[in-house]
């Protein structure tokens, strides 16, 4: 990192542009781990592995930076297969280069703080060099994706997707002339997976053992991916089980890192609603953290009965909204639900003495309106605690 080159904007050659780039790169590179919780970054970029392309992406340019040199077709491919393969999986190459101008914008965001002040003068530079970096490798992208789209491949993929749309949407499945027949099953899993925080790679592996499945069609929608992965006679007792085992998954992890809803779909006109059922309970395992990688809805009756709720959720939740200046109360309303309403155990899990709980829920009883030492009251509390964390989840900070 000590070759240095002209500018041609005539900032000195000093150590100046040597300390920012230094300086910089690091600030760059400890964030690098940590740009998925950021509220700068769409969910595309996290669906996209984001973290690891980020890495790549600040050392190529910290690289170009302090050796001066214009990156290649060479230096860039370990970029360009990445998009290459996220626009295979069906995200568009708009959407990729749009990750890539945000991300940018973020990346100079974080340089900018790292100047001193008479440094100041070096801005147009590493604007300059940031903007001509971003230039380049979209430009490879675009001129990889293109050449790839003319491969036979493509229409089989285009296909694909298209049948794919068709079976969610209850559409007829039309012909294409000139194109393959693709068979197409009668009877379907649909599975719809959505994200946590995957560990990077885990969610290419993912859609690869899918996409794997004898079959199976992929769709990319706005919540994550969906899979139609043709039934077996093995999945029609225990869907879930049966997904599991052809995907090579645990059925439950201490801490998923993604959740896949599963719906059977008898008939291609029970696909629809079989899918709005899987993103349905995919969406509120994540909401809820489950322990299950794979559920059903038979995994959460309840759950999901309060979930399907659609524009009732919001009223729902408000029932907590007394409790909100009280989050003692509403940690000891938690505790005692996932103690199944046993006083002695909700207790034991907060460190408190059993008398404390009770008169916390008669609080509770007073301020809600709620009893949750009845029936009728602690199942509406129940609810309104799952359309709560419904309502208010960010899949980036559970």
């Amino acid at each position: 990192m000590t070759q240095m080159y002209s500018t041609g904007l005539g900032i000195p050659q000093d150590d100046r542009w040597q300390q920012l780039v230094e300086r910089a790169h690091a600030r760059a590179a400890s964030l690098a781990a940590t740009l998925q919780t950021d509220d700068l970054l769409p969910h595309s970029m996290l669906d996209a592995d984001f973290v690891p392309s980020a890495q790549l992406n600040v050392e190529l340019f910290f690289g170009s930076l302090a050796s001066g040199r214009e990156l290649s077709k060479v230096d860039t491919q370990p970029l360009v297969e990445r998009a290459l393969r996220l626009i295979r999986d069906g995200m568009s190459l708009e959407e990729v280069l749009a990750n890539y101008r945000i991300g940018t914008a973020f990346l100079w965001s974080q340089c900018v703080p790292t100047l001193e002040p008479d440094e100041y003068s070096l801005l147009p530079e590493l604007g300059l060099r940031l903007t001509n970096y971003l230039n380049v490798v979209t430009a490879h992208i675009a001129t990889v994706v293109v050449e790839d789209s003319r491969q036979p491949r493509w229409d089989m993929l285009a296909r694909q997707g298209e049948i794919a749309a068709d079976l969610l949407a209850g559409r007829e499945v039309t012909g294409w002339t000139g194109a393959p027949d693709i068979p197409i099953a009668e009877s379907f899993l649909v599975a719809a997976v959505r994200l946590r925080e995957p560990a990077p790679g885990a969610l290419t592996t993912l859609r690869n053992r899918l996409g794997l499945l004898s079959g199976t069609f992929l769709y990319r929608d706005k919540g994550g991916w969906i899979a139609l992965v043709p039934l077996h006679l093995v999945d029609e007792s225990d869907s879930a089980a049966g997904l599991a085992s052809r995907i090579g998954l645990p059925s439950k992890t201490i801490r998923p890192e993604y959740w896949i809803g599963v719906a059977v779909a008898p008939t291609h006109a029970d696909i629809p609603r079989s899918y709005a059922e899987a993103r349905t309970v995919a969406e509120t395992a994540r909401a809820l953290s489950r322990p299950e990688t794979i559920c059903t809805r038979r995994h959460m009756m309840f759950e999901y009965s309060v979930a399907a709720g659609g524009t009732t959720l919001p009223s729902l939740a408000a029932l907590l909204d007394p409790l909100t200046d009280h989050p003692t109360l509403l940690e000891t309303l938690d505790a005692f639900i996932d103690a199944e309403f046993n006083h002695a155990a909700a207790a034991q899990a907060l460190f408190i003495h059993r008398n404390t709980i009770t008169y916390r829920l008669s609080r509770i009883a007073e301020i809600t309106g709620y009893d949750p030492l009845v029936p009728t009251g602690v199942s509406t509390l129940m609810a309104a605690r799952v359309a709560l964390r419904i309502v208010t989840h960010d899949p980036r900070t559970h």
